[in-house]
């Protein structure tokens, strides 16, 4: 799963970034809002934790031309702008969730993972197509007799596909999941992840589509 986060104030961009990466998200960083337009284009990310309070652009109006522009990628905005009015603006133009500093990094991590599970029709914690579960919380997979905590990377690949049951995922799609701008991208990256998986949960936790991709199965 990879995450946009714009924030000018380096202390909190790095303890956000490496917090995360810790929770198995690909983080791209970036810190005005000129450079957050631009990124927001190319509909690389799954989500977005948004700074108000940016140079050369403020935050408010990056959320506003990213929906003006159709785009519903979920957003959570993280700001110090704590007054009523401006809660009340963030959500209006489109934010999703709302978190003051100081926040507890849990807590966003958390935030976080609700509004991408809304996005993709979840309302529960724990990701299943009814023959394979993944708790985003812990990155603990069951399939059948199988339970196994995945790696970060292994986490980011099976709940790109479980977000998208039945939809078949290609290689360079489930690398933009999986890895951030600055990250060196193996050519073999995807399959050794699959394998990685299929050896903790089993050959037929991720079916492979010849010559298109890989995906998990629909619920029944």
């Amino acid at each position: 799963m990879r995450i946009l986060l714009v924030e000018d104030d380096p202390m909190i961009g790095e303890a956000v970034s490496v917090a995360l990466k810790d929770a198995a998200y690909a983080v791209d960083w970036v810190t005005d809002g000129v450079t957050a337009d631009a990124a927001l284009h190319h509909g690389e990310h799954q989500a977005v934790l948004l700074d108000l309070g940016l140079p050369k652009r403020d935050g408010l109006e990056v959320l506003r031309r990213l929906r003006q522009r159709g785009n519903m990628v979920p957003v959570v905005v993280i700001t110090a702008r704590d007054g009523v009015d401006d809660r009340i603006k963030g959500l209006d133009f489109g934010a999703d969730d709302y978190v003051v500093k100081p926040f507890d990094v849990n807590e966003l991590l958390a935030r976080l993972r609700a509004v991408i599970r809304r996005q993709g029709g979840q309302a529960a914690p724990v990701l299943s197509n009814g023959k394979v579960s993944l708790d985003p919380a812990t990155r603990e997979a069951c399939c059948g007799k199988f339970v196994a905590v995945l790696s970060a990377r292994e986490f980011a690949l099976l709940h790109a596909l479980l977000l998208r049951p039945g939809a078949i995922l290609g290689r360079s799609e489930l690398e933009e999941r999986i890895y951030g701008w600055n990250e060196e991208v193996e050519s073999n990256a995807v399959d050794f992840l699959i394998h990685g998986v299929r050896k903790k949960l089993g050959a037929d936790v991720i079916k492979n589509v010849r010559g298109a991709g890989w995906m998990v199965e629909k619920p029944k």
